[in-house]
């Protein structure tokens, strides 16, 4: 299958293009570094060409509410280019719970990126992840100093990217949902336990202070970032991830 991943050399994109290439597919790996600016549209129609999947995994540069603009923007340019190449079928990459957090600029941006798919004139995909292992260290830096990291106890229900990208790939290169799949990680935490249990790991001696106050996360109420019935449950647990990144 031919396959281009939009935003292929980032976190998420370059295992994706890895894990598609190893099945034996075609994929094109774009970026802006590759000379593809998805904002101008630049680059779009060369990268799309022979596409029958296309794979959206970039991400705004920003969390505030000019990434409204952005997805508006890069996904109007994206649709217009897979419907000129052909493309069958539109893959995009979102957040668990997206869209009951409409307090969040970034969520609201996310929410409008999967309306302008639903919305397009190809058969389409939308993958709902938990926040990935691999941030919860930049999670800590928004609220900490040098004594202590501050967290609300916001249940999140955490999930290592190699198993967001198992599922993009599978989706991928199967008939289009034409709706959405959430996939998470095995086990639910609290965001101060995490922590907790994440400076203990890197032997770091701050402490965690629960504050419901504290970062982009205290504006999230209930369990609305913990995924719900049907999700698909990936099977690594955060305390191995991190022993095995020790």
């Amino acid at each position: 299958m031919n396959i281009t991943v939009i935003g292929g050399t980032g976190l998420i994109g370059s295992q994706l293009v890895s894990r598609l290439r190893d099945a034996g597919h075609d994929v094109v790996a774009s970026s802006l570094s590759t000379g593809v600016d998805l904002l101008t549209g630049e680059g779009l129609d060369e990268a799309l060409k022979g596409a029958e999947t296309v794979v959206n995994v970039s991400n705004s540069p920003t969390f505030d509410e000019a990434s409204l603009d952005f997805f508006r923007t890069t996904v109007g340019n994206l649709l217009a280019a897979g419907k000129r190449a052909g493309v069958r079928h539109q893959v995009v990459l979102s957040i668990v719970g997206v869209d009951q957090v409409p307090q969040l600029d970034y969520y609201r941006a996310k929410v409008l990126q999967e309306d302008l798919l639903r919305q397009g004139p190809t058969a389409y995909s939308i993958v709902r992840a938990t926040q990935f292992f691999e941030f919860m260290d930049a999670v800590m830096t928004w609220t900490a100093d040098d004594r202590t990291v501050r967290l609300p106890a916001t249940p999140i229900q955490p999930i290592a990217t190699a198993e967001v990208v198992q599922a993009l790939a599978d989706v991928a290169t199967a008939a289009p949902l034409n709706g959405t799949l959430d996939v998470a990680g095995p086990d639910v935490f609290a965001l101060d336990e995490l922590g907790r249990l994440t400076l203990s790991a890197h032997k770091d001696s701050r402490t965690v202070v629960t504050d419901e106050t504290a970062g982009m996360f205290a504006a999230v109420e209930g369990d609305v970032l913990v995924a719900g019935p049907g999700a698909r449950v990936g099977s690594t647990r955060y305390e191995d991830w991190l022993g095995a990144a020790r």
